[in-house]
């Protein structure tokens, strides 16, 4: 059985990102497990501008930002797999995997750090009725046959959901030609960033149709039009508000679940709201000494953030080994009043170097409103948001000096007021 300090899973930008601050605390037993041929993740198809504004100070594409990691791995002589399944994960933190070089062979270490990012919703989990024909894909496939593949799905386009990729989309099917007819969203507001539905639907002149659903696919062998139709406060279609558009492509954007088959394997406990690993103020799951960051955690909106958790976690597993950890009583989190969940869900406050960051999105939208959080009954802070939206991810930023004001401190609540 071969031995490492620590193993990273997923070799995207989390995984990168954690090994590289592993190793550069000291550890040199390290290795990246990445199912794919190449690392870098999902940014490899990521071709549009955005990323690294917080990093790097600088506008970078998915592939250069990711590049800048890779390098980095590379000149630290981090090693790493690629084209390697992990098959399975066990509490005793042995992990199980394939490839064509090694065989089946396990894998142990003293820490592991889960990064194995997240996958798209398909059709069948939203129910539409009609046939299986071509022409339905989601957002992210479709990102991969234009950017990687050099293939165009479709002419005539319509894209259910309006989550960053799919506001993304509509804009690079509109570069290479295709008729966007319309972004339709279930929910009463987008799902995406502000700055994604000025620059990619807003510029481009495709419409936005809030609080509508797809109905109904028609077409046999290929699409060959949707019926929409507006929907009530339950989210059901209104009868005679239905709307037909002719089209042969249809794009799912319809949410994003973190790949948590592992951790479940390992006992990891998951949020009912993420669908993510809970996780304590070190980035440490409920079992001693697996890790987790990135998008296996919570999707974000952000590669730096997720840059900037992945260090925290890649830095804290190097703690664990080296017997850094305290054990002690922890402070719960509770999210409420407009909070969905947050990120971690518990602080020991004896681990508590510098700053924690706690991470949290809203359920809806909230306009001239406040975030409070609360130490037991005593609100600490108070900030004026004028907007808060299901689509930006929010943080919320706590000293070690908070801690120390409230020695005994049993929960934190972090809440939407409206003062």
């Amino acid at each position: 059985m071969q031995q490492y300090d620590i193993v990273v899973i997923g070799g995207g930008p989390a995984g990168l990102a954690a090994a590289i601050k592993a190793k550069e605390e000291g550890i040199d037993n390290i290795l990246i497990l990445e199912r794919d041929g190449h690392l870098g993740g999902i940014l490899n198809q990521c071709i549009h501008n955005g990323f690294g504004l917080h990093t790097f100070k600088e506008e970078l594409t998915g592939p250069e930002y990711a590049q800048r990691f890779i390098d980095k791995v590379q000149e630290l002589e981090i090693p790493y797999k690629l084209n390697t399944m992990v098959l399975d994960l066990n509490k005793d933190k042995v992990i199980t995997v394939i490839n064509k070089e090694d065989g089946l062979v396990q894998i142990k270490a003293q820490a592991i750090i889960l990064a194995m990012g997240c996958r798209e919703r398909p059709r069948g989990a939203i129910n539409i009725p009609g046939s299986r024909c071509a022409g339905i894909y989601s957002a992210g496939t479709a990102q991969k046959f234009v950017n990687i593949e050099g293939y165009m799905p479709g002419k005539e386009v319509v894209i259910l959901g309006s989550g960053d990729i799919g506001l993304i989309m509509a804009r690079r099917m509109t570069f290479e030609g295709a008729k966007v007819k319309a972004v339709v969203e279930l929910m009463p507001y987008s799902g995406g960033l502000k700055r994604n539905i000025v620059q990619c639907l807003d510029d481009y002149g495709i419409p936005l149709k809030l609080s509508h659903t797809v109905t109904k696919i028609e077409g046999k062998d290929r699409v060959e039009g949707i019926i929409i139709a507006k929907v009530d406060e339950n989210l059901k279609s209104i009868p005679g508000t239905e709307e037909h558009i002719k089209c042969d492509t249809l794009l799912l954007s319809v949410g994003l679940l973190p790949e948590n088959e592992l951790s479940k394997s390992a006992g990891v406990k998951l949020s009912n709201v993420t669908g993510g690993p809970q996780v304590n103020e070190i980035m440490e799951t409920s079992e001693d000494g697996i890790f987790a960051c990135g998008n296996v955690l919570h999707v974000h909106d952000l590669v730096d953030f997720v840059t900037q958790e992945s260090y925290n976690a890649g830095k804290n597993a190097v703690d664990y080994i080296r017997g850094k950890k305290v054990k002690g009583e922890s402070v719960k989190l509770i999210a409420t009043e407009g909070v969905r969940y947050t990120v971690p869900v518990e602080i020991n406050p004896e681990n508590v170097e510098q700053d924690v960051d706690v991470r949290f999105r809203v359920g809806g939208v909230f306009k001239d409103s406040y975030v409070s959080v609360y130490f037991d009954n005593e609100r600490e802070i108070h900030r004026k948001k004028r907007v808060l939206a299901p689509g930006e991810m929010e943080t919320v930023k706590l000293t070690r000096a908070v801690f120390e004001k409230y020695p005994n401190c049993k929960t934190i609540t972090v809440k939407v007021e409206g003062e």
